[in-house]
């Protein structure tokens, strides 16, 4: 959530900030909730002070006294008024917080303005997607895939969007984890293995509720949610904490199975690998402190990068605008590698700073020089997301007898070179 101070010094400010944002809020609205849960919780506090007045009062009374009796009938009034204001003032709180987090993260200056994906930047490129890739072919229409990740069985045991991967492809897929982990390991991140679902706190806290409820699975009957990325759990694991600032940046890497609803996704361009309702990703997280987070930031996006040198996919990372930018997002880069076969740009990966944003709703703080209690910042990054990874080296490797050729960072991983079947 944002500073209430923020909100209360400078609404037009805040206004103004939300407007170039996809999301809405009624910001007067937030405001008078504000000034009265404010009202009401001054009056039940009054009328705490007057009960323990009246208490005080009473204990300096003989036992038994018409004044004494009299003062207990007092008190139990003063009592039941301060109980029904109790009521009130929690009941005026709740309808505050719960306005409160309506209110999207606030754009970073440095993000571009922009009203959707058409205003995005390109803010850098790596390879040569205009290069010959004589044998691609779309992943979906090499002969031998759909033996190799099995949607119709998939469908048949869960539903669309949850295939089984067999053989050398549910290697592959498992080399690809190895690989993202033990690169991340390596750029200075300590792995966890984090839970697969969350509760209510948690997904509020990094900001899927209340955005993005239609998205997530969920249990109501114990009130979990599968995770739709490790950022998540990850981010969680330091709730409720006060770090030390020696202890800045913490980074953490972590794999995890990701579940998404993907409401009204439909088409060809979601057609095989391109989106799946369960996937498997590493994810790269980080707490830091606000000076240096925008270059902790910039670092994240290249150890992302890296990964798909070493795998030698072309890829290009855009700015993305205000308008295009997620609800708790101050600043995102998304990575897109080319899929020659599709002839299309495919997100991999987002990288995104969500400065205070989530660390105050999770009361994730470290001390400061004075000794006094910070707010932290936290990015995360996909490192990489698989099937789309996966659906690229398939169909840019693609060799001219039918097989596909795995990248060379991945070879110790398979142990093989090549996977498929010749024609």
């Amino acid at each position: 959530m944002i500073d209430i101070k923020l909100l209360r010094e400078q609404p037009d400010f805040v206004r103004a900030a939300i407007a170039h944002k996809k999301f809405t809020c009624d910001i007067d609205a937030i405001l008078a909730l504000d000034t009265t849960r404010r009202a009401k919780i001054t009056e039940a506090e009054q009328a705490r002070s007057a009960q323990k007045a009246a208490n005080q009062d009473m204990a300096a009374l003989p036992k038994g006294t018409p004044e004494f009796i009299a003062k207990v009938q007092e008190m139990k009034a003063i009592a039941g008024k301060a109980k029904e204001l109790e009521v009130v003032a929690k009941a005026a709180d709740d309808a505050f917080q719960q306005a409160f987090l309506s209110i999207p993260n606030l754009a970073d200056p440095s993000t571009p303005i922009g009203k959707g994906e058409d205003e995005n930047e390109v803010a850098a490129t790596w390879g040569d997607a205009d290069a010959a890739f004589p044998h691609a072919l779309p992943h979906f229409d090499i002969p031998w895939f759909e033996s190799r990740v099995d949607f119709a069985r998939g469908v048949k045991v869960t539903g669309a969007g949850f295939p089984f991967y067999v053989g050398e492809m549910s290697r592959m897929v498992r080399a690809l984890v190895n690989f993202f982990l033990e690169e991340a390991r390596l750029s200075g991140y300590e792995e966890v293995l984090p839970p697969i679902v969350v509760n209510e706190a948690s997904a509020t806290a990094t900001g899927q509720l209340p955005d993005k409820e239609g998205q997530m699975y969920v249990d109501p009957k114990e009130g979990l949610y599968l995770i739709p990325t490790a950022e998540v759990p990850v981010t969680n694991f330091y709730r409720d904490e006060i770090l030390d600032a020696d202890q800045l940046p913490v980074r953490r890497c972590a794999y995890s199975p990701c579940f998404r609803r993907e409401a009204g996704s439909w088409g060809a361009h979601v057609r095989g690998l391109n989106r799946l309702h369960q996937f498997d990703k590493v994810e790269l997280v980080k707490w830091t402190d606000a000076e240096s987070s925008m270059e902790e930031l910039e670092k994240l996006r290249g150890d992302v990068e890296q990964l798909l040198q070493k795998l030698e996919l072309p890829y290009r990372v855009l700015r993305m605008c205000t308008g295009d930018i997620g609800f708790p997002h101050a600043k995102q880069y998304d990575l897109e590698v080319f899929a020659a076969g599709q002839q299309r740009w495919l997100e991999v990966s987002s990288c995104s700073n969500f400065t205070d944003f989530q660390a105050r709703r999770a009361a994730i703080r470290y001390r400061g020089p004075d000794g006094k209690p910070v707010t932290a910042h936290t990015l995360n990054g996909s490192a990489l997301a698989v099937p789309r990874v996966l659906a690229a080296i398939l169909e840019n490797n693609l060799q001219a007898d039918g097989r596909v050729k795995v990248p060379s960072c991945l070879q110790h991983w398979m142990q093989q070179e090549f996977i498929g079947e010749a024609k």
